[in-house]
């Protein structure tokens, strides 16, 4: 057959494969920037599990699908060491060597100012688990997934509707852009349900011993001990401390990560009650039909299967941020940052993993990028977390916004403040407070 007789047919199949998706298929690369290593460590490795998973999941069924191309993901890690250094650097290289589409970040002090000043600069669409990072100023860093700190508000609605005899609560958290902004949460969610502080203590995220920290908790007999956002190892310690300081009362966390080895270091009687804010999903509860997270129960075994006994908080969040954001490229038909964000937040409604949910954050954040709905109220019953309810962020908000900001300004956490003390260490944040 002559050459000139084969260019027709080379041609029509030209055409089939790309209408199929099955041509030569590119990598779309996808930045982590987190602490992988360290004591931080734990906070962040099961969310670039989580992402390995998600990862294995999409490519198997053959990439992400733009337009009639399909791209297969690459997640490239980038160990921070929670260190402001190692943070610039990392974002620098994700973005100019590697060639990223999008960048996972923890956020908090991993987003220094000259970290803010890089992804504006390079208009790169980045995802953080804290909303409160956000600000007008960084119009392509979202919180799409996590609304840390502000999901907090619910345990403690939870807890003023159901256990009524609670009056008081003593309070600490690590002095951190993590663990600052919850406090305030907290203190807004305390007061809204009419529980009384009546002590509070800060620790820097170097402390080692935290059974004094536990002993001066408890010398005005709480109701309540709230360990607000600690890092794991420090709600582990602090646990074990109130354990062998014999408190009988409720224990209240965001997290409560490895709760199965608490609860073998103490007893199952203690630890029964636990209430935070982060679900097993194996919880029949995310069966549900507006649970936007598909087949919960299979991911969760899947993991602890690959990664046995590192799951955690994070360990869901950032697989569910990429779905998030696949949706959004495969819509747009583009992975390019701008055009995956007008997407994703197309018509101020997200599909959330806990259900539908609203981009909001104006009156908080001073830009509606992040991500608010439904979240999971979770309690140990019989050695197992367990959800409780999944109670409305947004209608909380829609009442009590006012007390919620009056405490993040009387802390200096409000994003415009945050710009006008930039260059304060965060010792001095808890410091102007205490």
């Amino acid at each position: 057959m002559r050459d000139g007789a084969k260019n027709p047919l080379l041609s029509a199949l030209s055409v089939a494969m790309v209408d199929h998706g099955i041509e030569a298929r590119t990598t779309l690369k996808i930045g982590f920037l987190a602490p992988l290593s360290g004591s931080l460590r734990a906070w962040s490795e099961p969310g670039l599990f989580g992402c390995m998973i998600w990862r294995d999941r999409i490519n198997a069924m053959g990439g992400v699908k733009i337009g009639m191309r399909r791209h297969m993901v690459e997640i490239i890690p980038f160990d921070t060491c929670y260190e402001p250094d190692r943070v610039l650097e990392g974002i620098r290289t994700l973005i100019h060597q590697h060639n990223v589409k999008f960048i996972l970040m923890n956020g908090g002090n991993d987003l220094t100012a000259e970290v803010r000043d890089v992804i504006s600069a390079s208009r790169m669409l980045v995802a953080c688990l804290l909303p409160s990072d956000l600000s007008p100023d960084v119009p392509t860093l979202i919180a799409p997934s996590e609304v840390h700190p502000i999901y907090n508000v619910t345990g403690v609605d939870w807890l003023s509707r159901n256990a009524q005899h609670l009056k008081t609560v003593s309070l600490c958290g690590q002095n951190d852009l993590f663990g600052l902004p919850s406090v305030a949460t907290y203190r807004a969610a305390f007061e809204v349900a009419g529980i009384d502080i009546v002590r509070e203590e800060f620790f820097p995220v170097d402390t080692t011993d935290f059974e004094p920290i536990v002993s001066r908790m408890l010398e005005p007999k709480p109701d309540i001990l709230c360990w607000d956002t600690a890092y794991e190892p420090f709600v582990d310690a602090l646990t074990r401390a109130a354990y062998r300081q014999g408190f009988k009362g409720q224990l209240l966390s965001c997290t409560c990560d490895n709760y199965s080895q608490l609860i073998r270091q103490t007893s199952p009687e203690f630890m029964e009650g636990f209430v935070f804010q982060f679900p097993d999903f194996d919880d029949p509860a995310l069966a549900d039909s507006q649970v936007n997270f598909e087949n919960a129960d299979a991911f969760y075994r899947e993991y602890c299967e690959r990664f046995p006994g590192s799951w955690s908080a994070v360990s869901w969040e950032y697989a569910s941020t990429l779905e998030l954001w696949r949706m959004a490229v495969q819509r747009a038909r583009s992975a390019e940052p701008f055009s995956v964000l007008a997407m994703m937040k197309f018509g101020g409604v997200g599909h959330h993993a806990f259900g539908e949910a609203i981009w909001w954050g104006h009156e908080l954040f001073g830009i509606d990028n992040a991500l608010v709905g439904d979240w999971p109220v979770v309690q140990i019953e019989a050695g197992k977390a367990r959800i409780q309810e999944m109670v409305s962020i947004h209608g909380w908000l829609e009442r009590h916004t006012d007390v919620l900001v009056r405490h993040l300004r009387a802390m200096n956490l409000m994003w415009d403040q945050r710009h006008a003390h930039a260059l304060r260490g965060q010792e001095a944040f808890a410091q102007d407070d205490v």
